[in-house]
């Protein structure tokens, strides 16, 4: 985040996108305050504010040093593409940033979520992936949830698919949207959260 002074927010907001070459629109104020003088005049006014850019940023070096701590040299390519930061990860031991079942992997991404959560006071998304696993994990569920959306419509009996991840769940009820007949409804807490297939008429 970077702190910006001018005699009022708007000329504030002015010299934040002039120096960061953003539209002003695209500039989150984070907090804002007044300088008084005599008589309790307003002197100028200070913002700190931040662009999508260094909430990009702020995640990668945060990723890097999680990762370098592991003792785990790693090239980190991010993308930033309708709200969600991609960041792919390389390095010469990705079955152990990987984990089992990819427990890992999600660790990192939850532990970096939440720090960029708290930092910029909102809801970052966040998806890691290491040589495409991620997207080979999506097709494995997307074809369990297509198959099971198919035993549903003809028996009309409710499958719970095994717990998932925010994003997994995510691209389940996206795959299964078009499906006549099924529903996708989340239920669970926490680590136990996972999708129903519904019959609807």
């Amino acid at each position: 985040m970077k702190t910006f002074t001018g005699k009022t927010k708007e000329e504030a907001l002015a010299l934040a996108a002039a120096e960061l070459n953003v539209p002003v629109e695209n500039i989150y104020i984070d907090s804002e305050a007044e300088n008084k003088g005599l008589f309790g005049r307003i002197k100028s006014v200070d913002i700190v504010c931040y662009t999508d850019a260094m909430v990009v940023e702020y995640v990668q070096d945060y990723l890097k040093r999680i990762i370098e701590k592991m003792g785990i040299e790693v090239k980190l390519t991010p993308s930033y593409q309708e709200g969600l930061i991609r960041i792919k990860i390389s390095s010469d031991h990705n079955s152990i940033l990987i984990g089992k079942d990819g427990e890992t992997l999600q660790a990192l991404n939850e532990v970096c979520r939440n720090a960029a959560n708290s930092t910029f006071k909102k809801r970052v998304r966040i998806l890691l992936d290491i040589n495409d696993y991620k997207n080979d994990k999506y097709a494995k569920i997307i074809s369990i949830a297509k198959r099971e959306a198919v035993r549903v419509s003809k028996t009309k009996i409710t499958a719970s698919l095994s717990p998932m991840s925010a994003d997994e769940r995510r691209v389940i009820h996206n795959a299964l949207v078009s499906f006549k007949h099924v529903k996708t409804v989340s239920v669970g807490e926490g680590k136990e959260r996972h999708i129903t297939i519904v019959y609807v008429e």
